[in-house]
């Protein structure tokens, strides 16, 4: 079942065309990749999905409901969450202060809840830090649960922004370049931990990569981009061996 639909996305910066006439969809469940050289419109879309650009033209659906030029934090509130390139959790906490600052509508934010309904704002904290420490042991970091942030390395700030997005419990996780800048072995065990969180928690992934190994060994279904349109899109192993994404990375298109 398709969870997101897009139909005809048109963007433009002045007289450049970012997107021009995206049709795309992600079916539920499904750890789905897009790829594309750079400048093809693969962050625009993501930015366009996510509520950070609005679109010129055509629709965004997920789960049936149009979601199009909503602001961030609504398409948030919809169960749409989204990594950056770069993560950024808060250095001056530890591992699991930054996970469990991700938890939605908790009621020990407001006053009235912790004069009133003290009981349900423990029983809540409680819950949530079960939450947390079952995510982060999904993750290997259970060991690192007391550590301040600022001491991780790259690759372990990727899995704690992997975290911190599970713990906001979406239906759909959008990550860009989830793997950028690591080395191999840590490449394969984040692609890993998407299946498992896939698998236990019955998410959807909508990924950007630039590499077309991982993407070929992890994703079920992929989108090629470039100069704005999806050119290509279907099972991995028919995609890239369609004659206009093999001209495109072996440098040969027009």
């Amino acid at each position: 079942m398709e969870q997101l639909k897009i139909n005809n996305i048109r963007k433009s910066f002045g007289g450049i065309v970012a997107l021009d006439g995206v049709d795309f969809s992600v079916k539920r469940k499904s750890i789905t990749g897009l790829v594309g050289p750079n400048g093809s419109g693969k962050t625009t879309l993501f930015n366009s999905i996510t509520g950070f650009i609005p679109v010129d033209e055509g629709s965004i659906k997920f789960n049936d409901i149009d979601i199009t030029n909503l602001s961030p934090d609504k398409i948030a509130n919809h169960g749409i969450i989204r990594s950056f390139q770069i993560p950024k959790p808060f250095s001056k906490m530890t591992v699991l202060e930054n996970v469990l600052l991700s938890a939605r509508d908790q009621l020990g934010e407001n006053i009235l809840p912790l004069l009133f309904r003290k009981k349900e704002v423990i029983k809540q904290e409680t819950e949530n830090h079960e939450r947390a420490k079952e995510i982060l042991e999904l993750l290997d970091l259970s060991h690192l649960t007391n550590e301040y942030s600022a001491g991780l390395s790259g690759g372990q700030k990727k899995l704690l922004e992997l975290a911190r997005i599970l713990m906001a419990d979406p239906d759909i996780i959008l990550l860009d370049e989830p793997i950028a800048g690591v080395n191999p072995t840590l490449a394969n065990k984040i692609f890993e931990k998407i299946i498992d969180m896939r698998d236990k928690y019955d998410k959807t992934f909508l990924i950007v990569e630039h590499n077309i190994d991982i993407v070929r060994d992890y994703c079920e279904y992929i989108g090629v981009m470039n100069r704005g349109k999806i050119i290509a899109d279907g099972d991995p192993s028919k995609v890239f061996e369609d004659e206009k994404v093999l001209n495109i990375y072996l440098g040969l298109e027009d």
